[in-house]
């Protein structure tokens, strides 16, 4: 089946394209990587919230009726308004605890997270990790990144108040916003120097499959975690966000090799990590 599907891809060069990033996968090993993205951002997501749940609980101490704004936000009533009123009000009674811990964790989780994107680089470029520079860059990288996060969400929100027929210009500013999220990750995170001319192609095609997963995700996951929720109960929900996640790990790896070998392609690499100026 190989030798036919060669044959073929020696006449389509983009299916032989494709191979070759599927091959250097696979010779990568690049389910290791994934799987550790994954888990490293799991445990990242659950920092995130439980520092997000202390914030809330912060607020909660103040005149305004936090519990009641968020459930008329989210249009809740009932059983569902009950938990997230009961949500809140344990947030508020350990809200200092819960900060300490939530905001050490971020740190430590969040930039072992960002160490295992820079182990995937590494790897995919064959050079060392820099040990606890790695976890110092790391930080950056996590307040860098959640900056252009934010600015995406903000920057989406503002072009959705545009007229549909300038629907387009979401989908192209998400897309830029992706590809200098990428960008930014590659020139800071890996332990190696390349051109511009080979960090593109592998950020574009990044944006490209990173707004596809959470176009996926957007109604896969939440039907997913209906589904679970219904026949696992909580854990069936986690493990549709772990899924999710799984994914993500594995664009991540994808990445890394589609910019290894543009460089090869563009004479800036050998298969042995050197890069050429």
């Amino acid at each position: 089946m190989r030798r036919h599907i060669d044959r073929v891809a020696a006449r389509f060069p983009p299916l032989k394209y494709v191979l070759q990033i599927q091959d250097r996968y696979e010779a990568l090993h690049g389910n290791v990587s994934a799987n550790s993205i994954t888990l490293t951002g799991f445990l990242a997501l659950f920092a995130l919230t439980l520092l997000a749940v202390a914030v809330v609980g912060y607020l909660d101490r103040s005149n305004v009726d936090i519990a009641a704004e968020i459930t008329r936000w989210l249009g809740l009533s009932g059983d569902a308004a009950k938990v997230v009123t009961n949500a809140v009000r344990t947030a508020s009674n350990s809200a200092r605890f819960a900060t300490l811990i939530g905001f050490i964790g971020v740190v430590t989780i969040g930039t072992s997270f960002a160490g295992a994107i820079a182990t995937s680089y590494n790897m995919a470029w064959d050079v060392k990790n820099r040990g606890l520079i790695e976890r110092a860059r790391a930080l950056v990288w996590l307040l860098g990144a959640g900056a252009l996060v934010s600015f995406g969400v903000w920057t989406t929100v503002l072009w959705t108040r545009f007229p549909k027929e300038l629907a387009f210009l979401v989908v192209i500013a998400t897309l830029l916003i992706n590809a200098i999220l990428w960008l930014f990750t590659s020139w800071w995170l890996p332990n190696r120097k390349t051109t511009f001319r080979a960090m593109l192609p592998a950020a574009m095609a990044g944006a490209a499959m990173l707004e596809a997963l959470k176009v996926i995700g957007g109604i896969w996951v939440p039907r997913l975690v209906t589904r679970s929720s219904e026949l696992w109960g909580t854990i069936g929900a986690v493990f549709a966000l772990i899924a999710w996640i799984l994914f993500f790990g594995r664009v991540v790896v994808y990445v890394t090799i589609i910019e290894v070998l543009e460089a090869e392609r563009l004479g800036k690499k050998s298969r042995h990590g050197d890069f050429f100026p």
